[in-house]
């Protein structure tokens, strides 16, 4: 097991908050509101995990997650990339 004590912490959705936004806006059938997404953010399970897991994680995932802090425009981005490629 690697050292992780100089390894700040980061939060990590499980499962990841993109998926969950995701399905949701299927679910509903048009676009989620800012208020919407927040409530989900909030709302969503999540771990406090040294950066280097979290960066392992994403890699075996094969996609990046949105970072709480920028929740709102992270999605915008996100949900454009996901509309290209369906």
């Amino acid at each position: 097991m690697s050292d992780t004590s100089n390894d700040p912490l980061c939060l990590v959705f499980i499962p990841a908050l993109v998926t969950v936004l995701y399905a949701a806006e299927k679910h509903k059938g048009a676009s989620l509101t800012e208020n919407e997404v927040n409530d989900i953010r909030d709302k969503s399970t999540c771990m406090a995990v040294p950066f280097s897991v979290a960066l392992e994680q994403e890699k075996k995932r094969g996609y990046a997650d949105i970072i709480a802090e920028n929740c709102w425009e992270e999605w915008q981005s996100a949900r454009m990339k996901l509309s290209e490629s369906s």
